[in-house]
């Protein structure tokens, strides 16, 4: 029955449901896919194979030779660094990209061609070889309107034909790189493979020449300049130094080294100053004290006023032992004590003299440090109207030492590069040398017939995709209940020939589902009929129309085998040929007929003399016979009298079949809608455009409900199994088809 659909899916604007699942490729989907289209999926696999083979038999054998070559700066750097730096320095990548351009540039290429004269090498400015690119090249030639090739064009040529060939690449994550050539020939390709390589080796070894030639020549004038600079910076300190009369010394300027030496002169005289202050001081304080105490005299620490004391002191003695013995006023007690009194007056004469001697001393170290002081300062004012020359003569000492330090260390690098010029070392060496191969490299049979195959799968499966989503055709009941969200009963086989290669004749094809009763033919319309029975156990289903969108959808067959297979069962069954148009059904069933539908419109007390039964179904037959086309079939279709028509038939049938006009063409299918119980839509598999049953079913839509099922008609069995092979291959057992 006819299902109403949901109201949140998307639809059309025709009111029906839009196949959500035709808009994405699904695994099942694809699948499906594959089963549908496994023949197409096949003739892209045997055509991408084919002409894989037959490029393997036309295509000329390639010849690969390779050679190898290790990039390591390190040779270099051991001229200018120690082992053990050059030995930590790793190479930047980058350098060993850059070394794939230099070989693969097309000044290198070009040494190659001319060294090897490869311009008269027909492998390289002769014509194209393979079928393929004969004919490429003759169409070329076509439209070409060059006249002789120049001795330019023809190196050019072969300067792209060899880059073509060429293959320069890193090996993995090493300094080693992998120069491959091809060519027709084995021994040519090792040839300019290890030319190539030896080109590239001597290349960078002129250009490393030629790089250290133009440093050193550079270095030895900017050396000049330098020098000259360097020699003028020393001039200029002289001469400022001899014009503000700066002086220099192993320890610095003299004018320095003088200050220097008179602050420490200074510094002493103020000490000697200090030392003959204290001792003057001192000796002040002496004078006024008994000079014959031995405090006084061990500080005084004078010979001469020690020898006097030790004579005081004996007089003392012997003075002190005569007084007692004699008395004081003995005369000689009293030679004593005069003698005594002139010790002392001595002694006092000795600290005078030496006081005297220490003033003198005091005024003289005075006097020094006060000259000293004075010159000093006159250093110093002199000191202090230099500074601002000193200044200047800083910046001109600091200019020659940086031109003297940047001549010492150009004259370096220059005495360097021009050693480098005689060093034959280079960045790269060759590790492995071409030799000449022994088995073609191209064509690879195997792995080409490998990717023909893939190549076929793919290009299959997207012809196959393509032709399925870009198909307007119906060929699956899921189709038919995505695109006009209707119940499909069933696909309808084609009916086959009569096994000599004939069609069956139009009565036997109307008989095919009671001749073959246990085909899927027959089988399928036992479903539709099933959906009959399934619609009457709701309501009152008598009066089943048969029809579809176009003619020659096979509608007429169907609607004949269907009600021979329900009067076969037992039930009385009534076909009317409701197309006043064709009347097809008549032609196939009855042909011999004079008389029926419109004569039973007017006479429909007596329906039975317009009725033919078949003997060997007993299916009641009600034929259409008219002389000329009517031009208002669809009003009688839909006349009161028809009305009154079904309305007796339907007391004496219980199902009552009517085969419908087409409803695109005529309108006699809506016309009859009314009348009509149920409805069995007829499409043809293959063949009916999703467009067209859209929009009869449009046409239909008043009375759509009544819809009980679609059958697919004319499917081809072949395609109908693959199509179905999912379910399995036990699915048929139950059919019994012709042979």
């Amino acid at each position: 029955m006819y299902q109403p659909r949901n109201a949140f899916e998307p639809s059309h604007g025709n009111g029906l449901r839009a196949p959500l699942d035709q808009a994405f490729l699904t695994f099942e989907r694809v699948l499906d896919i594959v089963r549908r289209q496994w023949p197409l999926i096949t003739y892209f696999v045997i055509g991408s194979v084919a002409l894989i083979i037959l490029y393997v038999l036309t295509a000329l054998p390639i010849f690969t030779a390779t050679t190898s070559i290790l990039m390591d700066t390190r040779q270099a750097q051991l001229l200018n660094k120690s082992s053990d730096v050059a030995s930590n320095t790793l190479i930047d990548p980058g350098f060993v990209d850059s070394q794939v351009e230099i070989i693969t540039s097309e000044n290198l290429i070009r040494s190659v061609v001319t060294s090897l004269k490869l311009t008269s090498d027909p492998e390289f400015v002769g014509p194209p070889t393979g079928i393929l690119a004969s004919v490429l090249g003759t169409v070329a030639r076509l439209f070409s309107s060059d006249g002789p090739a120049s001795n330019e064009r023809l190196e050019n040529g072969a300067v792209l034909e060899l880059k073509k060939n060429l293959k320069v690449e890193k090996v993995g994550t090493t300094y080693v790189l992998n120069l491959s050539y091809r060519s027709l020939v084995p021994e040519k390709a090792a040839l300019i493979a290890n030319s190539i390589s030896d080109a590239y080796v001597v290349g960078s070894l002129e250009a490393k020449y030629q790089s250290t030639k133009r440093a050193s020549e550079w270095l030895q004038k900017r050396s000049a300049e330098l020098q000259a600079q360097a020699i003028e910076s020393d001039r200029a300190v002289q001469t400022f130094k001899a014009e503000n009369g700066i002086v220099g010394t192993s320890r610095g300027l003299m004018s320095e080294q003088q200050l220097s030496d008179v602050n420490t002169q200074l510094i002493q005289a103020r000490a000697a100053t200090a030392e003959a202050k204290a001792r003057l001081d001192r000796i002040k304080q002496v004078v006024p004290q008994d000079l014959a105490q031995p405090t006084v005299t061990d500080a005084l620490n004078n010979p001469v006023i020690t020898r006097l004391r030790a004579q005081y002191l004996d007089l003392s003695a012997q003075y002190s032992d005569w007084a007692t013995r004699y008395g004081k006023d003995h005369q000689a007690t009293v030679n004593l004590a005069n003698k005594m009194t002139d010790l002392k007056n001595s002694i006092k004469d000795e600290v005078n003299r030496i006081a005297d001697a220490y003033r003198s001393d005091y005024e003289i170290a005075k006097s020094r440090e006060t000259s000293i002081e004075g010159g000093l300062k006159g250093l110093v004012t002199e000191s202090s109207s230099t500074a601002q020359a000193q200044v200047k003569l800083r910046n001109l000492e600091s200019a020659a030492d940086t031109y003297r330090t940047l001549y010492n260390n150009f004259l370096q690098k220059l005495q360097e590069a021009t050693q480098n010029e005689s060093f034959p070392i280079s960045e790269s060496r060759v590790i492995s040398t071409a030799v000449t191969p022994d088995k073609k490299s191209w064509p690879k049979t195997g792995l080409l017939l490998i990717g023909g195959v893939l190549a076929g799968l793919c290009f299959g499966l997207g012809g196959a995709c393509a032709r399925e989503l870009l198909s307007q055709v119906i060929r699956t009941p899921s189709e038919i209940e995505n695109e006009i969200d209707l119940h499909c009963v069933g696909t309808l086989p084609d009916i086959p020939d009569d096994g000599k290669g004939n069609p069956l004749l139009p009565a036997r094809m109307s008989l095919y589902a009671i001749d073959h009763p246990f085909s899927r033919f027959a089988e399928t319309l036992r479903s539709a009929k099933t959906a009959i029975d399934v619609a009457r156990m709701t309501k009152d289903v008598s009066v089943v129309g048969v029809l579809s969108s176009l003619p020659k959808e096979g509608k007429t067959t169907v609607a004949a085998n269907l009600a021979h297979l329900v009067a076969m069962a037992g039930h009385k069954t009534l076909l009317i040929d409701g197309d006043l148009h064709t009347q097809s059904l008549t032609r196939k069933l009855a042909p011999e007929a004079s008389v029926g539908l419109l004569e039973a419109l007017a006479d429909p007390n007596h329906i039975e003399k317009y009725i033919s039964v078949s003997k060997r179904t007993n299916l009641s037959l009600l034929p259409a016979v008219v002389r000329s086309r009517l031009v208002n079939s669809s009003d009688i279709m839909a006349s009161r009298e028809m009305a009154a028509l079904l309305a007796t038939l339907r007391q004496k049938y219980a199902y009552i079949f009517i085969d419908l006009p087409p409803v695109l063409p005529v309108t006699d299918a809506k016309a009859v809608g009314h009348l009509i119980d149920s409805i069995v839509y007829v499409v043809e598999w293959g063949k009916t455009r999703r467009s067209a049953i859209q929009e009869a079913v449009v046409g239909v839509e008043a009375f759509s409900n009544k819809i009980v099922g679609v059958l697919l008609n004319r499917a081809n069995p072949r395609v109908l199994k693959r199509i179905e092979s999912y379910k399995g291959k036990h699915y048929s057992d139950y059919y019994v088809e012709p042979t």
